[in-house]
């Protein structure tokens, strides 16, 4: 199977080229990676097209956007600028960030499980960051989710459920539409990818305010809105980013934002988080 990588990057001079050796090393290369420089101010594209001499199947395309990081809309416009530069000829299309390190097996083993069922849409691993000189996992999300940072979809897939939404939520309702739509979701324990820069660390309040936004947009309601927003600021050891989503949740119902999701979607999406939510409790 063919495969195909976007990585949007924004000053990445660090750690884009460890990035990307991890990919030049894999025992199954991609056909093709495209490297989104988005607006950086550092040497990214320098060492990107340095690269690329050395294997043409990298690419650089450079995008001109705002430098404010927002999750969600900046690096999905950024995806979305480098997946226009690609043809069709591809089975799988994978997004990544620029600051993570990947075992040499770990396209082929997405790979084998995509060919071991056909209704397997979307495949990974799991992020792991450095702690006191250990590589420990990166516990942000239960473990049937994939990290937005090494998302592997199958064409028909990705075609189905739309593409990628240049919103946050992007990473969460791709997963919910591939059950909408009957799509299997598959993680892999054993796949260990090195992420060298945890997530979130340069979100502000804003930023903070937008996933109680995506929980809104998903189609939650505030019921499954609050026990989502009570885990996540567990789990992110921060009790008061609770107060936090509420308050952007309820700022975009009050706004009217606009859905990722039609009424029949967030209907399903309200049933699939409650029934999960039992199967935990009992």
């Amino acid at each position: 199977m063919k495969y195909y990588i976007v990585i949007p990057s924004y000053n990445e001079e660090a750690l884009i080229a460890l990035t990307l050796q991890s990919l030049i090393s894999q025992t199954v290369l991609p056909s093709k990676i495209v490297v989104v420089n988005d607006n950086s101010t550092d040497k990214t594209a320098e060492i990107v097209l340095a690269l690329a001499k050395e294997n043409p199947f990298i690419t650089l395309v450079n995008k001109t956007s705002e430098a404010i990081h927002l999750p969600g809309s900046k690096v999905i416009q950024a995806f979305q600028k480098g997946f226009e530069t690609l043809d069709e000829n591809y089975d799988i299309i994978v997004k990544l960030d620029a600051d993570l390190i990947f075992p040499p097996n770990y396209f082929e083993t997405v790979i084998k499980h995509f060919q071991s069922d056909e209704r397997i849409g979307m495949a990974g691993g799991f992020c792991y960051i450095e702690k006191n000189g250990d590589w420990i996992l990166e516990n942000l999300t239960d473990k049937d989710h994939i990290r937005g940072a090494l998302k592997a979809y199958r064409k028909a897939t990705f075609q189905q459920i739309g593409g990628l939404k240049p919103a946050m939520g992007w990473d969460t309702v791709d997963e919910l539409l591939c059950k909408f739509y009957n799509w299997k979701v598959i993680t892999d324990e054993s796949l260990h990818v090195k992420h060298l820069k945890p997530t979130g660390a340069n979100y502000n309040t804003t930023a903070r305010y937008k996933q109680g936004e995506a929980f809104y947009t998903l189609g939650y309601g505030f019921f499954i809105t609050a026990i989502a927003s009570a885990k996540l600021a567990m789990m992110k050891k921060k009790p008061l980013l609770f107060f936090d989503y509420l308050h952007g949740f309820w700022k975009a119902k009050s706004a009217k934002k606009t859905m990722l999701v039609n009424d029949k979607q967030a209907k399903f999406i309200r049933k699939y988080r409650l029934q999960k939510m039992k199967e935990k409790i009992f």
